[in-house]
Order: C-alpha cells, then sequence, then structure tokens
C-alpha cells in the first residue's frame, strides 16, 4: 500500500510569494483523489512536489514514513510515480504503441484502444496527431506503468465529453482495481465528482470540500 503524506509543505517562487503555506495531508492507495483551484493557485506545483520534480522550501514529503529527499529524488521518479503531464511530455519522433512501449513488457495496443485511438492512429508518428489523440497516448503511458502513484495534470482537459467520460472511468479503475493512489489536478466538476476525496486549493492552503454539498 502506496501512502504519501505532505507535512506542513511550504512553496514560493522566486518573487517569495508562497503559493503553497504549511500543507498537511495524506493520499492513500485505492483513492482516487481530485484537487480543485483557480488557475495560478499552486495546483501544478503541488504535483511538482509530490511527483519529485521539485523540493519543498520547508516541510518534508513521506512516502510510506520515509522522507522523499533529494538523495532517493530519481529512484523515487523511476520507481514509484507515474505522469500525465498537461503538455503529454510524450516523445515525439516514436509512435503512441512506442511510446506506451517504454513502460510496459505487454502489447501496447489494447490499452490505446481503451482510450480510444486505433492501431492505425498508434502506428503514426505523435506529431500526426491531434492535441486530444496525444492527450490519450499519454494517459495510457501512464496507465501502463508499475508505479503505485498516479499524478494527473489537468488529464480531460483536451478531450471531447465522450472521451473524457472514458477517461474518468480509467481514472477511477486505476485507484479502486489497480489499487493505485491517483491525485488528479483539474478544473473539472465533472472528473471531481467522480473522486473519492476532492480537496481545494486555495490561497496556497489545501482543504477537503463536499462538491456534491455544494452543488446542491
Amino acid at each position: 500500500m502506496k501512502r504519501l503524506e505532505l507535512v506542513d509543505v511550504h512553496y514560493a517562487y522566486s518573487d517569495a510569494q508562497f503559493v503553497l503555506k504549511g500543507i498537511t495531508t495524506q493520499f492513500e492507495s485505492g483513492k482516487l483523489y481530485a484537487i480543485l483551484g483557480e488557475s495560478g493557485g499552486g495546483k501544478t506545483t503541488l504535483l511538482s512536489l509530490l511527483g519529485g520534480l521539485d523540493l519543498a522550501m520547508k516541510g518534508e514529503i513521506y512516502l510510506n514514513d520515509e522522507i522523499i529527499s533529494k538523495n532517493n529524488l530519481l529512484e523515487y521518479r523511476r520507481n514509484e510515480i507515474a505522469f500525465i503531464f498537461q503538455n503529454y511530455n510524450l516523445i515525439d519522433y516514436l509512435t503512441p504503441a512506442e511510446n506506451v512501449s517504454l513502460l510496459t513488457e505487454q502489447s501496447p495496443f489494447s490499452i490505446l484502444e481503451q482510450v480510444g485511438l486505433t492501431k492505425e492512429q498508434a502506428m503514426r508518428s505523435v506529431l500526426q496527431l491531434s492535441g486530444g489523440q496525444q492527450q490519450r497516448v499519454a494517459i495510457a503511458r501512464a496507465l501502463a506503468s508499475n508505479a503505485g502513484i498516479l499524478l494527473a495534470d489537468e488529464p480531460t482537459g483536451n478531450l471531447d465529453e465522450e472521451t473524457a467520460n472514458i477517461i474518468i472511468e480509467l481514472l477511477k479503475a486505476s485507484a479502486h482495481a489497480l489499487n493505485k493512489c491517483t491525485i488528479v489536478v483539474t478544473h473539472s466538476k465533472q472528473l471531481a465528482s467522480h473522486a473519492d476525496v476532492v480537496l481545494r486549493l486555495k490561497y496556497g492552503v489545501l482543504e477537503e470540500i463536499n462538491i456534491q454539498g455544494e452543488n446542491e
């Protein structure tokens, strides 16, 4: 079971304005978490800290009670984290199938089909795909990983409603069926309504909210 814990985490940009102000919270395997918040409010920064792409200026992040530090960041990112980046971060000289195959020994075509790509599309250059199709490849690549923690930055942002619903179900399955700790940064209340836990990042503070109660 994977468990991420943040204790008094602070982070500021170069102008010394803190965007994260003493965040203390916990994320567990088998749950889908959605983090809502305004643009520029620090959601992606928080995801970068959770993924070991950056380090907190104050406070600590723990994986199963062990501190994530400069000394183990590379191993942590390689073995524990699967990322769905907002800008895709695909290897553009590879096909979708080749991108996904980097993270799994199984055939990539079944998981690409799950996110709505045909075998023909899976064999094209990534650069020949639309933005929405590239987003699907990024999602398929993360889902193919054996990592126990899945971090997603606006995974449905460039997708049509039908495909977004498919991706939401896959994210739910990653948590509930595959027992991953799945954490999604999103503006979509539709996606958030499917999460087990919904959090809002506002003025540098993270708090759990009841999105159903807000919609009533």
